[in-house]
């Protein structure tokens, strides 16, 4: 007896509600079709099937196995779509959900490189901030950690990253550098809005010193629930605001911005990347996945890197 084939009709029968409509839909006879579910309870030692002229139905354990079978056939499909792709150049379409900070900071910068090395993959992206994702309509989600990560979704996380506060050389110059988190209250901050559009005090922790926290209670003179509205203020001189420090690298680099209050953190963001679902993940999903792991956490190295050397550079004057 084929066992795998006996199992596959097995399902199919149940699909199909008959051996006459399975027996079409798998291009076999139906005496062959009713052969082998017979040598499937034969080989079992048990009834799967209650079969009558007007109607087929499963028998108790003809429903506990069929869950097994369903689990069994959809690894083995599984298994052999993974590996026809590995032996054929990837290619299609990857369709990925983030919201505005994440799309331009983390997603964006990658996707020139990797379709060098992948040119026949395509991508549609979909940028939006408000509501819950919708995980289930696309390959892969961009989300932070404060998400609500319920349902049949696998998430894995992406990078860590703290949020720094920066300012522009120029707006030190004019309104002086803080010395600790209290001298907050005399600057002009830029604040990014909660999603109940408030703002609230700004918790810090030093780190340093982990218990060390305290809250600054700063009244913002912009406040915003775009980053990147706030992130280019700062850049013109107008005030001090709270970053991811991997979204900062290149104006801490070049010295537009400038690290204020270190070792003082605003908190740690993580990211995650979102699944639908475990089964049949195309092969340039997993490949994408992995990129952007590999490409997330090189950034936070050296976003870590511009960091030190602005302490360092702030230590000599």
């Amino acid at each position: 007896m084929d066992r795998l084939l006996s199992m596959r009709v097995f399902e199919r029968v149940v699909n199909e509600g008959g051996f006459a409509a399975a027996a079409r839909v798998l291009d076999l006879s139906a005496p062959v079709v009713t052969r082998l579910v017979a040598d499937l309870e034969d080989h079992l030692g048990t009834r799967l099937l209650q079969r009558s002229t007007r109607r087929l139905s499963l028998t108790e354990a003809g429903q506990s196995y069929l869950s097994r079978v369903r689990n069994i056939l959809q690894d083995i499909d599984e298994a052999d779509a993974v590996t026809r792709s590995q032996s054929t150049e990837l290619e299609g379409l990857l369709r990925i959900h983030a919201p505005p900070v994440l799309a331009s900071h983390v997603l964006a910068p990658m996707l020139a490189s990797f379709r060098q090395r992948y040119p026949k993959i395509q991508f549609d992206v979909e940028v939006e901030s408000n509501g819950a994702p919708p995980f289930e309509e696309f390959d892969i989600t961009l989300v932070g950690a404060d998400e609500n990560l319920q349902g049949e979704v696998v998430a894995r996380k992406v990078i860590e990253t703290e949020a720094i506060l920066v300012a522009s050389p120029a707006y030190l110059q004019r309104r002086g550098v803080p010395l600790q988190p209290e001298d907050l209250l005399e600057h002009d901050c830029l604040r990014l809005k909660a999603s109940n559009g408030h703002t609230r005090a700004w918790r810090m922790w030093c780190e340093a010193d982990p218990g060390n926290a305290r809250e600054i209670a700063v009244k913002p003179v912009i406040s915003a629930n775009h980053t990147d509205t706030l992130l280019r203020a700062a850049l013109d001189g107008a005030g001090i605001t709270s970053v991811a420090m991997d979204t900062v690298v290149p104006w801490l680099a070049r010295g537009e911005l400038v690290r204020v209050l270190s070792p003082w953190i605003t908190g740690r963001l993580v990211m995650y990347a979102v699944l639908p679902s475990r089964k049949f993940i195309p092969q340039r999903t997993r490949v994408f996945l992995d990129d952007l792991v590999e490409q997330a956490r090189a950034q936070a190295r050296t976003a870590l890197q511009a960091c030190e050397e602005c302490h360092k550079a702030a230590r000599r004057q």
